[in-house]
């Protein structure tokens, strides 16, 4: 099922696994100009690099659904609450979004925000998954803070409920994987997902983000796309 605001792969089950990654997409309407270079519409900024390509591989798995995002975070970010200036950004890491200035804030909201947000409620409410899998992918170093290095592998992020990271952390550390909680954001700071539809319903989650490298061609997609589908199957048993 695809819409403007997001895409639904696979067939949602009760008890099974919910992949969310609603940074999946760079896609941008063609009524809506960003005035920025086309070059940057395939970087970080943009885009979360290798999250649509797991979340495809293990919505190809029976049990397994997910709710993709299907247009870029700079045309709106569901990531964060309507109220955050960022939900539509006028810059983001150094660069200047100029189309952003001075729009129809509530219409844009309206178009891609709120339905993305709706559709998750359904999914959540209509077919309780055992786990949701809150799927990010981060630059090894943000270029307005390029001497910040984030060495690890991939970060955990929660707010309250530390279960799903707490389960998680060995069972990615026994990969051989540096793992830590993801600075410098965290699902303390910036957890519209987490507050909205986990945390306040008592649900189940592990929230990951990977570095961009590891997963940025089909290889570490693949890769980690078997990694995740075990270690929530995991997760989820230890966290019921």
């Amino acid at each position: 099922m695809t819409s403007e605001a997001f895409r639904l792969i696979g067939t949602p089950r009760f008890g099974g696994l919910l992949v969310v990654a609603d940074h999946a997409s760079n896609r941008v309407p063609a009524e809506i100009d960003l005035g920025i270079d086309p070059a940057l519409m395939d970087e970080h900024i943009a885009i979360d690099i290798g999250v649509a390509g797991i979340a495809e591989a293990m919505a190809a798995q029976a049990g397994t659904a997910a709710l993709l995002g299907n247009v870029s975070r700079l045309v709106c970010d569901t990531n964060r609450r309507e109220d955050d200036p960022a939900v539509i950004p006028v810059s983001s890491d150094g660069h200047a979004i100029p189309g952003n200035v001075g729009i129809d804030r509530e219409a844009r909201l309206a178009r891609f925000h709120r339905p993305f947000h709706a559709r998750l409620t359904e999914l959540l409410d209509g077919t309780p998954p055992a786990l949701v899998l809150i799927l990010h992918s981060y630059t090894p170093a943000l270029k307005s803070a390029p001497g910040d290095l984030r060495p690890w592998h991939c970060g955990l992020l929660y707010d309250e409920d530390e279960r799903g990271a707490r389960a998680a952390q060995p069972l990615l550390e026994a990969d051989g994987l540096i793992v830590g909680d993801q600075l410098p954001y965290s699902g303390k700071q910036y957890n519209a997902a987490i507050e909205r539809h986990v945390e306040s319903e008592g649900r189940p989650y592990l929230y990951i983000e990977i570095r961009q490298d590891l997963i940025a061609d089909a290889a570490g997609q693949d890769e980690w796309a078997e990694r995740l589908s075990r270690i929530c199957g995991q997760v989820a048993l230890s966290i019921s």
